[in-house]
């Protein structure tokens, strides 16, 4: 039995960057062998196994085969015989196929090293048109480093995934598991600017506008470190009903739909607003913060208007987290209690109550605002 680290690990420390996880093929080995060393079985659908020790994944050398569409139509054959270079020939990328024994010797068949170093995305075989997974995985390396560009020969067989209907066949979960690491990548519009190229956005992702606009907003929102959130919801949605149709089908996480939606509702109000709101913009802009939830969630209320400031780039109103979030603190910090409890005593009920607590928001929000008018006036002197 002999041991090689393989793929990504191999990858990222010829890269120079720092390797979190290890993974390692054992040739000329059986299920029997490493369950006797005291290895753990994980996988389903072939075997992989836990090391006792280290708890990284050692898997069987083995051959794929298509039998079917989508991700899951193959089958596998692990066997003692299965060489190293049978088992890397049926990876996606030469990047991602080379190994290195337990001394660092490194084994490169299919030239990753070469194309690592000329910053080139091209596949093994033939056989990446087998999985239409190796689309999206590839869309997102260009996304995490875009200065690498996809061998033309490469980028024929993504159109060929797309027209042959693979890609149709891909599950929700992994489109967005890849989509959204894309999107947290160093420049998520290579990823769209990969999948736009192969006729693959429409398929997956047919809702959002993805034009050059929204593409470059999803970029300023990777070099502020934005949330998923806010990247999500600056693709170029039409209207919240799109943002919500596409997240959900994307079995996308609720608070990353939330922050999509309320950002294509409100994007346009939270612009309209002025510069330095006075007094009488109090009940425009409670009754924003009470359509956003924004007094019970204020870190989602956050995310929307840092979109809102990621999409306007400096051309619209001053920043918008940095004029409305005083506000919505002085809207939070109000003595509620008091004030229901005063109406209360007043004898009001129900709704009236509710009316009073709201008429002391309304209070604090003419306070701070009616305090910040001299400041403004004379900063315009």
């Amino acid at each position: 039995m002999q041991l090689f680290v393989v793929g990504g690990a191999v990858r990222d420390r010829l890269l120079g960057q720092p390797v979190h996880d290890r993974d390692w093929v054992a040739v000329g080995a059986t299920p029997e062998e490493l369950l006797a060393l005291g290895h753990r079985p994980v996988g389903k659908d072939f075997p992989v196994f836990l090391h006792p020790q280290t708890g990284e994944e050692v898997a069987l050398a083995r051959t794929e085969r298509k039998s079917g569409r989508g991700y899951h139509g193959f089958t596998f054959h692990a066997a003692p015989e299965v060489t190293l270079e049978q088992d890397l020939a049926r990876r996606d990328l030469t990047i991602n196929a080379m190994a290195e024994t337990a001394d660092g010797t490194l084994i490169d068949p299919f030239g990753g090293l070469r194309d690592l170093r000329a910053g080139v995305l091209r596949h093994v075989s033939p056989a990446f048109v087998e999985d239409p997974v190796r689309l999206l995985r590839l869309a997102r390396f260009a996304a995490r480093w875009p200065h690498f560009r996809v061998a033309p020969e490469t980028e024929a067989l993504l159109v060929r995934l797309v027209e042959d209907g693979e890609v149709d066949a891909l599950v929700a979960e992994r489109v967005w598991q890849e989509l959204s690491r894309g999107l947290m990548a160093t420049r998520p519009s290579r990823m769209f600017e990969v999948l736009h190229r192969c006729g693959a956005a429409r398929r997956l992702l047919p809702e959002p506008a993805l034009d050059a606009t929204a593409l470059a907003r999803v970029d300023r929102a990777a070099d502020a470190a934005a949330s998923l959130g806010v990247r999500f919801a600056l693709l170029g949605w039409p209207d919240a009903a799109a943002a919500r149709r596409a997240a959900e089908r994307l079995r996308a996480p609720a608070e990353v739909r939330e922050v999509a939606e309320l950002f294509a509702r409100e994007a346009a109000e939270v612009a309209a607003l002025p510069d330095h709101p006075g007094s009488e913009h109090a009940p425009a802009l409670l009754a924003l913060f009470e359509r956003c939830d924004a007094l019970r969630r204020p870190g989602r209320f956050a995310e929307m208007l840092q979109a809102c400031d990621l999409a306007a780039d400096g051309h619209g109103p001053a920043t918008s987290l940095a004029r409305l979030w005083p506000l919505l603190e002085a809207a939070r910090g109000t003595d509620t209690a008091s004030a229901a409890a005063a109406a209360a005593g007043r004898g009001a009920r129900g709704p009236a109550v509710g009316d009073a607590v709201r008429e002391a928001r309304l209070r604090s929000l003419r306070a701070v605002l009616a305090a910040a008018a001299p400041d403004v006036a004379e900063a315009h002197r």
